[in-house]
């Protein structure tokens, strides 16, 4: 079954009558794409692993346990074959006919540049850049998982993914970018996130435009505040829209 028809409709009049839209997204966007959310525990989880996603992609975790970060890292969060699906198509389709200013993800998988957006604010950081934590090098995603165990540098530096972990502070240059955007677009499109993970989710509260609207599988914290809620799949949903 399809998106409700009327919502669809009057997302496309908000669309049509925005002309500074902003989107804010988060792992439900990738998950069309093949790409699980990685604290998503499966049923095999506990037999590989002995500590929760969430601990092992976290700072400390990677400086004492190394490791057995880079097997999860590279088992959960790396997806080299998945492509962008309707909804990133769409998001790019916006940007360049204009009406779309900016994505905001919480994503690390690079697929909203794959898909043609050009201004892109990567909260989280992306797999696609690593740097060694010696002499900076930059390392790209092949390099990651191609590596056998830890990466390392030809100077013999660690390699780290440029991603925020837990316990790490978004980079202050993409706060300002996010709040720049969000604070001045006329409508605001949160999209596959249920705005649970902060500091990211507390961003949205700088909005003060006309149209905020919410596109989620499940329930989220701005939910009352929405002009427009929409309870289904963001690619089917904005796949229907036209630009």
């Amino acid at each position: 079954m399809g998106a409700d028809m009327n919502k669809i409709n009057e997302l496309q009049r908000i669309i049509d009558e925005s002309e500074n839209i902003v989107f804010f997204g988060g792992a439900g966007v990738s998950t069309e794409s093949g790409i699980p959310d990685f604290r998503s525990v499966d049923g095999l989880y506990s037999q590989k692993y002995k500590f929760s996603p969430e601990t092992i992609v976290s700072h400390s975790f990677f400086r004492y346990n190394t490791e057995e970060f880079y097997r999860f890292y590279k088992d959960k969060m790396i997806y080299k074959d998945a492509k962008p699906n309707k909804a990133h198509i769409k998001l790019a389709e916006l940007e360049a006919a204009g009406k779309l200013n900016a994505v905001i993800t919480q994503n690390i998988d690079g697929l909203h540049q794959l898909a043609g957006s050009k201004n892109v604010v990567e909260l989280h950081g992306s797999i696609h850049r690593n740097y060694c934590e010696r002499c900076h090098a930059f390392y790209d995603l092949d390099y990651i998982s191609d590596s056998d165990g830890v990466p390392h540098c030809s100077c013999g530096g660690l390699v780290k993914p440029d991603v925020v972990l837990y316990e790490e502070a978004l980079k202050p240059e993409d706060i300002e970018a996010a709040i720049s955007y969000i604070s001045n677009a006329d409508t605001l499109i949160i999209g596959g996130t249920s705005l649970v993970v902060y500091p990211a989710a507390g961003l949205i509260k700088y909005f003060n435009g006309k149209k905020l609207v919410v596109i989620n599988m499940a329930a989220t914290s701005s939910d009352s505040q929405a002009d427009l809620l929409i309870s289904d799949k963001i690619g089917e949903v904005l796949g229907s829209i036209s630009v």
